[in-house]
């Protein structure tokens, strides 16, 4: 199979049994463009390494210093051949073109919930922003209850703010996470979210009181990303979501 690219990947796409994050920091915006570029000539130079991987996307932090990593999965014994087949020459081939690389972590997800895209909705996603959560210790129920409170908080029909695309909640396998995949048009618009008044996102309503203060939360945080790159296999080229901020 060929490496394509492709507008973006569907968080909600059922043959995805789990889908992979990490984070690179590569220090500076010169050096994150330096590595999109890197990871892109590792991938389109070769075959598609796996027919379990579905597709692969990387993102640019607003801070300027890291990348954010989603791959999606057919399951956990694909990624394992992967690892064991092609993992290493591509990483060595990006570390020889930007030295000096931090990677901070991998993490393994199962998507549990989703606030998708009402049907005919092609809005262009500008802007990904992840809101990560870290618990005290495994507890998958735990990890969906919480989830239930955020779609609680939004409202009975669930409707994302203006601007909100879609929101897709990944519970992690070991129990201890949970991640919010969160389409937005614009960082503009969840920036206006966050401020807008009443009992919306980031409003001192019971609500959401009750997701930030949720028993047993240890840490996370809430990160803002502009798409680059979107890989998958394919026959031929399905869109151009490379390179997006450059």
């Amino acid at each position: 199979m060929t490496t394509h690219l492709t507008d973006r990947p569907d968080p909600a796409r059922a043959d995805a049994r789990i889908a992979k994050a990490s984070t690179w920091n590569v220090g500076t915006p010169r050096r994150q463009r330096e590595a999109v570029d890197a990871i892109r000539k590792a991938w389109e130079s070769r075959e598609w390494p796996h027919p379990g991987l579905l597709s692969y996307s990387v993102y640019a932090g607003e801070d300027g210093a890291t990348l954010l990593h989603y791959s999606q999965w057919t399951g956990e014994q694909a990624y394992q051949d992967f690892v064991r087949q092609g993992r290493d020459v591509r990483n060595a081939e990006i570390d020889a073109a930007v030295p000096g690389i931090e990677r901070l972590g991998l993490h393994t997800y199962e998507l549990y919930r989703s606030g998708l895209r009402a049907e005919g909705d092609t809005r262009e996603t500008g802007c990904l922003v992840i809101v990560d959560v870290e618990f005290d210790g495994p507890d998958p129920a735990r990890q969906r209850d919480w989830v239930d409170a955020v779609f609680e908080a939004l409202g009975e029909e669930a409707e994302l703010p203006p601007g909100g695309i879609a929101a897709h909640f990944h519970v992690s396998t070991d129990g201890t996470r949970v991640l919010n995949y969160a389409e937005w048009e614009s960082a503009e618009h969840h920036i206006a979210a966050l401020a807008a008044p009443g009992e919306g996102i980031g409003s001192p309503s019971p609500h959401w009181k009750r997701v930030r203060n949720y028993p047993g939360m240890t840490g996370g945080g809430v990160h803002r990303y502009t798409p680059v790159l979107s890989l998958e296999p394919g026959a031929g080229v399905q869109g151009a979501r490379a390179g997006g901020m450059w």
